[in-house]
């Protein structure tokens, strides 16, 4: 079977007690906690004092998704904050590279994320720079989202490219996870898997993580 992971958004937990929703997912690989500005995205989330607390608090590694603007300026900050993934948006960027290893420099893993019409192509050179991928499987700003299959083509791009660079990058899809769409997204080439609803809509959200990983593990990747 596949190495998988899961990565549960607290996008879609109770914000009054984000403490004990972290413990809720205590099957998880990481916790996917999404920033946004309202500026970026039209909707406002979180920030870097919360993200702060939460690294303080969980006993999962924190895996960040920034949908801000500025994020050049921004970034670092999250890592130097104890984020063990910061994800920034190619399309907010006007350093990509300088970004990634700033990055890394402060203890982070970087990762790069693409809007679902944003083509892989133009940085495949980067992925030296990076330790994972995200391809967002719907327009980011807000969770329960639809799964856009108009993406697959390009996780099977973007799997080919990172099987040919040699390097161990992940490669992460973010956006409308179900036990229905974790089988298109895994055999596309998928290893890490943002789930919202799919895990913190269910009564068990630690056993639906489980089920959810055993599901794309199980799935061997048709190119």
């Amino acid at each position: 079977m596949r190495t998988c992971q899961i990565n549960p958004s607290i996008l879609s937990a109770d914000f009054t007690n984000l403490e004990r929703e972290l413990s809720r997912i205590h099957t998880a690989d990481a916790v996917h906690v999404d920033v946004m500005d309202n500026h970026f995205v039209p909707n406002l989330t979180l920030g870097l004092p919360v993200v702060k607390r939460l690294g303080e608090v969980s006993a999962l590694p924190l895996d960040v998704h920034l949908m801000i603007s500025d994020v050049d300026r921004w970034g670092p900050g999250y890592a130097e904050a104890g984020a063990a993934s910061v994800s920034f948006h190619a399309e907010a960027s006007a350093a990509p590279i300088k970004l990634a290893r700033d990055l890394r420099a402060a203890g982070a893993r970087a990762s790069m994320a693409l809007r679902p019409a944003t083509p892989i192509e133009p940085y495949l050179d980067m992925l030296p720079e990076l330790d994972m991928v995200l391809l967002m499987t719907v327009e980011p700003g807000f969770g329960g989202q639809a799964f856009l299959d108009v993406v697959l083509p390009k996780i099977r791009r973007a799997r080919a490219a990172i099987d040919g660079s040699g390097l161990p990058i992940a490669l992460q899809v973010d956006g409308g996870v179900t036990r229905e769409t974790i089988l298109r997204a895994a055999e596309a080439g998928a290893d890490v898997f943002v789930a919202g609803s799919s895990v913190y809509g269910t009564e068990d959200p630690a056993e639906a993580v489980v089920t959810l990983r055993n599901l794309a593990a199980a799935t061997p990747v048709s190119m």
